[in-house]
Parts: structure tokens; C-alpha cells; sequence
């Protein structure tokens, strides 16, 4: 019994046997063997991958290939090996701007990747996409946000509803750029039962961000689990974009398996600069930043952010003391600000020289004016709002969410009573209940923060006979919005002058609308909400 149990064993193990580190070229495609465990194939034609072989596994979906966007079209696509080290292949689009390299190493289990562009890609985004076998990999980035199997399409083509009432999006897979450096797709082996767990990783390591667009609090889809288990990294896209496109490398990156665990997010690519990468800048031609962020309160997180035409990078400051040191940047002249939170609070330009590190401090200029009272936090998000918590994984008619509109009672409401958003045809209006003492009866500054308009959607308010001006509809962002998860654009904050003939002593009622029309529901005119204040003096 136990030596036919050995024999089952053996042959088992036989299936997914890895063979020595080294490229095999047919008519048809280049395979790659990476004595890691992992096996993959590249059409020849045109640079899509075909096979996602790991430990005798097929992962590879079966109905597309995976690739760049729908992949690169007819391609130039060559195959190398480099010093026994590497082995690289080049897929160059004949119809797009795109160049796109995949690298192996040995005994890596991992397809190291970066994509070169030289102007905007059709349809207006760019970004890599494994398409894997569901049934091997069923469990979706953040579980099943994103997993859309029996539900049916209520929103375009890509936000469902189940018969539960929750609502399934592959936008609610996604992350903070920030935070967002490693996100994977996971499951169990069903083929060897001797492993029992295997994941897939995307790893955007460094700097790999720095040719993207949208800056750190930019999100972008992750996932998708439908008949396929669809794997992304989103380089740049129209989702509720706010800066055009840069050009050159996106990346390095790379897509890792595993026997299920996650693996570091500081994934070294240095040896990129070995393999004549188009657009790849090494760690002795760029330079960082250091200082201190002072003036943001400890509640908040201080974030530094650099951008230019180029290139974009970040980094968090300390919390005691609030220094920081840049990532490795390009040279060049960059604008530098400073966000409590994701709220802008300083502004600066600094230049970056290659093989130095540049001294440059930045502090809060964010005013500190006397309140009557202020419902939420200026820091650029809504989570602390009704809803808010809930809003980057679930549609805001699923079930599970909150009501809209209502009333809040300053002194006796809490922010989480506040809804993070309002739509001009769903929810109503919210009215906003205050007492004034007789010297607070004069001339006050009423400001509205937003973080994200839709359908030009922008606040109206009344308090008593008085209405405030309409301020105008805010600069278009041409993108559904709340609905999908987002919650970041411009951040406009208006601000209206409430005359004392409005106001009395006692009690008063702010309400708080939407100017501007759209479609039904909630994709009728709306806006996302960071912070309402009164400013006047204290009560006395």
C-alpha cells in the first residue's frame, strides 16, 4: 500500500519536474523555462503570453490570451539570452506606440515587465492584463468586490447587481497608488492535491509609478473575476483622469506565483539597466529630496508629492518629527506639495540633480480660521462621512449602504450622520441644524469642500431667505465617478459670505443641495463632500 501511495507520489511530482533555466523557439512562439517552477509562452506574431504554466498548472485562461490592453496587434517580437542571466523578449507594436519587454531570471517564478510609449494608446488606456483560469484562481483582489458571476449588468457594461442587492464592479478592486505596490488573485490547486494553495501577484515596485499619471491617490482597477480571473495593472486610463498622459518606461514591474503567500513588494529590477530596456534610467543618474513637512496636525498623514511633464513621484514624512527622503527621481525641475491626507496645504518647485540629494523643507500654509462649527475633516476624503466607508467597494444602491440626503444637528450629530455624497435626483437635499449666540449674528464664511464633481455638479445653499450664488460648474471630468468607487478629482472648495440679515439668534437651518441636472439616480448631477464649516467667532 505504501509503496503504491510513493509511486502515486512520484508520478505527481514527475507532472511539474523543473527542467534548467532557458529559452526554446518554435514557428509560432518563444517558451521560456525559469527552473523556478513557472513555464510561459509568447506568441510570436505578436507578443501575447499563451501559456501561465506553474508547477505542472495550466493558469492561462482560456478564451484570450493575456497581454498588453487587447494586446499589441501584429508585433516584432524577438527573444534573447543574456550572459546565462536573462532571457528577454521584445514585442514592438507595428500599429501602437508600444514596446513591451518581458524578462526572465533563474529560478524566479516571476515574468519581469516594463512597457515603452511614445504618445497615447487607443482606446485611451494602457495597462497589462493576465487573463487567468477562474476555477484555479477564483479569489479576487479584495475577495469578491469585483466578482461577477451571476449578476446582472444596471450601469453601462461594467457595474452589476446579485440577487442579494450588493453590487459587483472591477473599479472596486482598486488602490491608493500609493499603498498600491502588490495586489494578487488566489486559489487552491485542484490538479496536486500535495499544493494546496498557489497566488499570482502583480508587483509595481520603487519607482515603477513614475511614468503613470494621476498622482498618489490615483486608483485604478485590479481585478476582474468573471469567466476568466482577470488580473491587472492599470498604467494610465481615462478613469476620472486629472493630468494627460507621460511618455516613456511604465515600470519595471513584474507578475510573480506563488504557493499561495505573498511575497515582497521591494522587488530589486536594478538589472534592468543590463539589458538595454528603451527608456530605463538606473540609480546613478537620479537623485532625491530631503527635509521636513512640518504643520500637518498628527491626526492626518503628510504626504509629499512631485510631479512634472516627465515623471511623478511621493513619499509619506515620519510621523515624529515629519522628515522624509524622496525615491530615486530623474533630474529635472519638479512641482512639489504637500496634502494632509490627500488636502493640499503647500505648494513649492524644487530641482533634482543627478547623483545628489537635495535639501528642501515644505510646511502647511492651510489657514486656521475660528469655526461656529465644521462637520467632517478638510483632508481630501470622505471616509469619516455617511457612506464614506463603504463607497470604494459597493455602488451607492447596493443594500448595504446608508441612506442619502437627510438632516444633521451640529452638537448632537456625529460626522458619520453627514452623507459623503449628494445627487441632484436621488436622496434629496440635507439640511444642517445650528444654534448662534447673538455675537455670532453677523457677517460668516460658509465653505463647502468636494473632493469629486459629476455632471458638474456643485453645492447650493440657502440658510433662511438667503441663497447663495451659484458658483459655476467645476472643470469636467468626463467619467462616472461615485458610482464606480472614485471619490478623487480636483477638489474644488467654494465658499460663500452669509450676511447677518440671514442669520438670527437661536436656531437655524443651512440647506445644502445641488445645482446642475444629468441622468437619473445616481447619475444625475452630483458631488462628493470633504468638509462643510461655518466660520465666525465662539460663542460668548
Amino acid at each position: 500500500m505504501f509503496a503504491a501511495l510513493a509511486i502515486l507520489v512520484l508520478a505527481l511530482l514527475a507532472d511539474f519536474a523543473f527542467a534548467a533555466f532557458g529559452l526554446t523557439t518554435t514557428s509560432s512562439r518563444y517558451k521560456v523555462d525559469t527552473n523556478g517552477g513557472l513555464v510561459f509562452e509568447v506568441n510570436r506574431s505578436n507578443g501575447d503570453v499563451t501559456s501561465l504554466l506553474f508547477n505542472g498548472v495550466e493558469y492561462q485562461g482560456t478564451s484570450k490570451a493575456s497581454g498588453i490592453n487587447s494586446g499589441l496587434g501584429t508585433s516584432s517580437v524577438t527573444a534573447e539570452t543574456i550572459n546565462n542571466k536573462y532571457i528577454k523578449i521584445t514585442a514592438k507594436s507595428n500599429s501602437l506606440p508600444v514596446t513591451h519587454y518581458y524578462v526572465a531570471k533563474p529560478d524566479d517564478p516571476t515574468i519581469y515587465m516594463g512597457t515603452y510609449i511614445t504618445g497615447e494608446v487607443d482606446p485611451g488606456e494602457l495597462r497589462w492584463l493576465a487573463r487567468l483560469r477562474q476555477t484555479n484562481v477564483p479569489t479576487g483582489v479584495h475577495g469578491d468586490v469585483g466578482n461577477t458571476i451571476g449578476c446582472t449588468a444596471f450601469e453601462g457594461t461594467d457595474t452589476f447587481r446579485c440577487s442579494n442587492g450588493q453590487t459587483r464592479c472591477k473599479m472596486y478592486t482598486s488602490d491608493r497608488f500609493i499603498e498600491d505596490q502588490i495586489h494578487g488573485v488566489s486559489g487552491s490547486n485542484l490538479v496536486n492535491p500535495f499544493l494546496k494553495n498557489v497566488a499570482v501577484w502583480m508587483i509595481m515596485p520603487g519607482t515603477a509609478y513614475e511614468t503613470s499619471a494621476g498622482g498618489p491617490f490615483m486608483r485604478d482597477i485590479n481585478s476582474q473575476t468573471s469567466s476568466d480571473q482577470e488580473l491587472y495593472w492599470y498604467m494610465n486610463s481615462g478613469h476620472v483622469r486629472t493630468e494627460p498622459w507621460r511618455f516613456g518606461l511604465m515600470g519595471p514591474y513584474a507578475m510573480k506565483f506563488t504557493k499561495g503567500e505573498q511575497p515582497s513588494a521591494d522587488l530589486n529590477t536594478s538589472f534592468f539597466g543590463d539589458l538595454s530596456i528603451q527608456g530605463y534610467v538606473p540609480a546613478n543618474q537620479r537623485g532625491t529630496i530631503s527635509g521636513s513637512a512640518t504643520g500637518v496636525p498628527s491626526d492626518f498623514e503628510a504626504v509629499i508629492h512631485w510631479h512634472n511633464d516627465q515623471a511623478q513621484y511621493w513619499t509619506k514624512a515620519i510621523s515624529s518629527g515629519g522628515s522624509f527622503k524622496s525615491p530615486l527621481m530623474k533630474a529635472g525641475t519638479y512641482t512639489m506639495k504637500l496634502y494632509k491626507g490627500e488636502y493640499e496645504v503647500a505648494k513649492d518647485t524644487v530641482t533634482v540633480k543627478s547623483g545628489s540629494d537635495t535639501a528642501k523643507n515644505i510646511a502647511s500654509a492651510e489657514p486656521s480660521p475660528s469655526v461656529v462649527w465644521r462637520i467632517g475633516h478638510f483632508d481630501g476624503r470622505p471616509q469619516e462621512l455617511r457612506n464614506g466607508d463603504k463607497i470604494e467597494r459597493m455602488h451607492p444602491s447596493d443594500t448595504r449602504m446608508g441612506s442619502w440626503g437627510g438632516t444633521y444637528t451640529v452638537g448632537q450629530s456625529s460626522a458619520g450622520d453627514f452623507p459623503m455624497a449628494l445627487f441632484s435626483k436621488m436622496g434629496g437635499s440635507v439640511k444642517v441644524n445650528f444654534n448662534l449666540a447673538p455675537n455670532q449674528v453677523q457677517d460668516l464664511v460658509l465653505r463647502v469642500g468636494t473632493t469629486l464633481s459629476f455632471k458638474g455638479g456643485r453645492p447650493s445653499v440657502t440658510i433662511g431667505s438667503w441663497t447663495g450664488n451659484d458658483p459655476g460648474a467645476p472643470t469636467l471630468i468626463d467619467s462616472r465617478g461615485v458610482t464606480r468607487g472614485a471619490y478623487r478629482g480636483y477638489g474644488e472648495v467654494y465658499s460663500w459670505t452669509v450676511p447677518a440679515s440671514a442669520l438670527k439668534s437661536g436656531q437655524n437651518t443651512l440647506t445644502l443641495g445641488v445645482y446642475g441636472s444629468g441622468d437619473q439616480e445616481f447619475l444625475s448631477a452630483n458631488y462628493i463632500v470633504d468638509a462643510v464649516e461655518l466660520q465666525g467667532p465662539a460663542s460668548s
